[in-house]
């Protein structure tokens, strides 16, 4: 990872999508770091057509995807436990990605 790298979440590459203009400013010159989550959200959205599909895969192709390792699913957990976190399962690893990968975190979810 580099020092440009930004690890993102779903919402981010929607409103980049939709052609919102300070996300494409944000995140146009970074390397783009995702889960797997936001990748399996992103390839469930129903696209409206082939070309909006493409621009997904495009996307994808174009981001570092972290997949679920032990070491996430330790951190997930000591995390969950420690805190008493009762959130949703994918929010509760971005904290443990963003934290083993060394990433910073741009979300508009409020439940963060």
């Amino acid at each position: 990872m580099s020092g440009n790298s930004l690890f993102v979440d779903t919402n981010i590459l929607i409103y980049f999508l939709q052609g919102d203009q300070d996300i494409i400013e944000m995140i146009s010159d970074k390397d783009l770091v995702i889960s797997f989550v936001t990748e399996l959200e992103l390839l469930s959205l129903n696209q409206e057509s082939q070309e909006a599909e493409q621009i997904i895969h495009g996307i994808l192709q174009n981001c570092f995807i972290i997949d679920l390792n032990q070491s996430i699913k330790d951190v997930t957990v000591e995390l969950r436990r420690k805190y008493n976190l009762n959130s949703r399962i994918p929010l509760s690893l971005l904290h443990p990605i963003t934290t083993i990968f060394l990433c910073l975190l741009p979300t508009s979810s409020s439940k963060m």
